[in-house]
């Protein structure tokens, strides 16, 4: 049996120390600043506020202040914050975690450099720790995995990506149930991208729903247009795994599985058709309460990169119409419709 500390009381997060627990292993949910209804509730009643399912019985809770009890002894920290808590975590927490204790994140996101690269936040929480004088095992887990289903007992398909095989492969035995299946590997960039790049691109395919219901007045569903803007989709994330240097391209279906899941599940898709429907970026934030989205992160920040290596010689932009297409409606408010003559291609050998 391992001791797994989980900070970050989200849905992810909280939804992982389901096949954590049912693995037999002791489970330590923290919550984080912005999770003490969460953990309190989860206290009192067993059970997280917003899943129908009880947490399996054993799971112990924190309160942020009793972070450092949590992770005493722990064999795992798995990171389950949002990418709006990636500094946070950098900041508050990679400092109390000793360095033989592997890290596990769910978070999913790039960031964007000055000179037009995108990293990964293993990369990124790489250099704090570098700063602190620490050497950790950063691991992430990328895949098509909605919380709601992974605590339904749905088959589940997921990858841990790291540097070394062999964590990997313990932290595989420590989570892996009959469920939640679990493959691994070192190439970091190719499913950190793959998954984080999804988000920008299912809003570009959620668009054409909306745009369906507006110009047909019904919800009848169309699947040719988000097939399409599917395909698209794949072209342009390929090509962005190849520029930014990912192993293999077979890890482009870890993004394409999380892609699929994210077009008809979550806040992604409602937005997307809110904007389809023909609501600026900001109606459509008020009409879903001000929510916060991860893929408007990425979208933005992933088109600037790409700007910024074709200024440089490096990309051309024409080869991401799709991207560029979303970035026009997050950035300056253009209409949704999409640039279906940009998605031709002529090919011959």
């Amino acid at each position: 049996m391992a001791i797994i500390a989980i900070i970050g009381a989200g849905m992810m997060g909280s939804a992982l120390a389901f096949p954590a627990r049912e693995n037999g292993n002791e489970v330590r949910l923290v919550g984080t600043h912005l999770d003490r209804e969460i953990i309190s509730e989860s206290q009192k009643t067993g059970k997280h506020p917003k899943f129908d399912t009880a947490f399996p019985e054993g799971v112990k809770y924190y309160q942020i202040e009793d972070v450092e009890a949590a992770i005493e002894g722990a064999d795992l920290i798995i990171g389950g914050v949002s990418s709006f808590g990636v500094e946070w975590f950098g900041e508050k927490i990679l400092p109390l975690i000793p360095e033989k204790t592997p890290i596990l994140t769910v978070t999913k996101g790039l960031i964007d450099t000055e000179d037009g690269k995108l990293i990964t936040y293993l990369d990124y929480w790489q250099d704090v720790a570098k700063k602190l004088g620490k050497s950790l095992s950063l691991n992430a887990v990328g895949g098509p995995c909605t919380s709601y289903e992974l605590v339904a007992h749905d088959h589940t398909e997921v990858a841990f990506c790291g540097k070394d095989i062999a964590t990997l492969s313990r932290i595989r035995s420590y989570m892996q149930t009959d469920y939640y299946h679990v493959s691994i590997s070192t190439d970091i960039v190719g499913i950190e991208s793959a998954v984080a790049l999804k988000n920008g691109y299912a809003l570009g395919i959620a668009l054409t729903i909306g745009l369906n219901q507006s110009e047909r007045g019904d919800d009848t569903p169309h699947y040719n247009s988000q097939a399409a803007v599917f395909g698209q989709s794949v072209r342009e994330m390929s090509r962005l795994l190849a520029f930014q240097g990912a192993d293999t391209l077979d890890n482009l279906a870890v993004g394409l599985g999380d892609l699929y899941v994210t077009v008809y599940g979550g806040r992604t898709r409602l937005v997307g058709i809110l904007l389809g429907r023909g609501l600026t970026i900001d109606e459509a934030l008020a009409e879903l309460n001000g929510i916060t989205l991860e893929s408007l992160v990425v979208a933005r920040r992933v088109a600037r990169a790409v700007r910024v290596s074709a200024e440089r010689g490096i990309l051309n932009t024409a080869d991401f119409p799709l991207l560029f297409h979303i970035d026009s409606i997050l950035n300056e408010k253009a209409a949704p419709d999409l640039p279906w003559d940009s998605f031709r291609f002529e090919y011959t050998k």
